[in-house]
């Protein structure tokens, strides 16, 4: 029988005191915590710090993808776990994340099903659950993208075997502190595209827009959702409209130039 790999959690955060303790604490039983901190004005460092976690400092943002490749390069144990400071592992994915690493597969990568929460619900359709992420993975061999927001893990064609245990996602806990990295991300995402080369015509603004909120409200169910599924459509048509419309401003900026 084969010895259980060792684990690193790694998270990236930013001003993120408040979450910080429940989201150390759902994983105080790995080998290993990483703090990557992106320049906190609140207490995160002393904090996680206190808390047991190797904290480390790096201001030079890149974006999410790179940031998160600087996160794991401070891990020294066989297997990353990758998470947020607004996720938890619950206690029935500690145990299957457990029984793995005493029979991991370096060939393999780990997807975790989010329950994502949107103002006092844990969203169950809309496009929000379940919602599969490549989290779990051998450290040497797997690495993320360098996308400045939305960045995924290079899976490099390995087999993806999803566990059980859910990861819980407090994505939306207040709506203007989600509007914010809302736009921070349509912000990201536009000059992502513009640094590509990629287009966006007027009326894609409005085409994309109206896909967005039928994507969520009708195709992925979001009226079983109640008040909130109608909700979330809205505002995933708006996160689209201000994403097109940024592209659009920033190409029409270029051609003024």
């Amino acid at each position: 029988m084969s010895a259980r790999k060792t684990l690193s959690v790694v998270i990236i955060a930013k001003n993120e005191a408040e979450l910080l303790p429940d989201c150390l604490a759902s994983v105080s039983w790995a080998d290993e915590v990483i703090v990557l901190d992106s320049g906190s004005q609140d207490n995160s460092v002393e904090l996680a710090s206190l808390l047991g976690a190797k904290v480390f400092v790096d201001t030079d943002w890149q974006g999410f993808g790179k940031q998160r490749q600087k996160a794991q390069h401070y891990a020294t144990q066989q297997y990353v776990l990758m998470l947020d400071a607004d996720e938890r592992v619950t206690t029935e994915l500690q145990r299957e994340i457990e029984s793995v690493l005493t029979s991991a597969n370096d060939d393999v990568v780990y997807s975790i099903n989010r329950r994502n929460l949107f103002l006092g619900r844990f969203m169950r359709h809309s496009g929000w659950y379940p919602d599969r992420v490549n989290r779990l993975y051998a450290n040497q061999r797997y690495h993320y993208n360098d996308d400045l927001v939305h960045e995924s893990l290079e899976t490099n064609g390995a087999k993806i075997v999803t566990l059980h245990g859910e990861l819980l996602h407090l994505t939306c806990r207040d709506l203007h502190t989600f509007q914010r990295k809302q736009l921070q991300y349509a912000q990201q995402w536009a000059k992502q595209r513009q640094q590509a080369g990629k287009q966006c015509r007027y009326l894609s603004i409005f085409s994309h827009t109206l896909a967005a909120f039928c994507k969520t409200w009708l195709l992925r169910a979001g009226f079983l959702d109640g008040r909130q599924g109608l909700l979330l459509a809205v505002v995933n048509a708006q996160y689209t409209f201000n994403k097109y419309t940024m592209l659009w401003a920033s190409q029409h900026d270029q051609r003024e130039k």
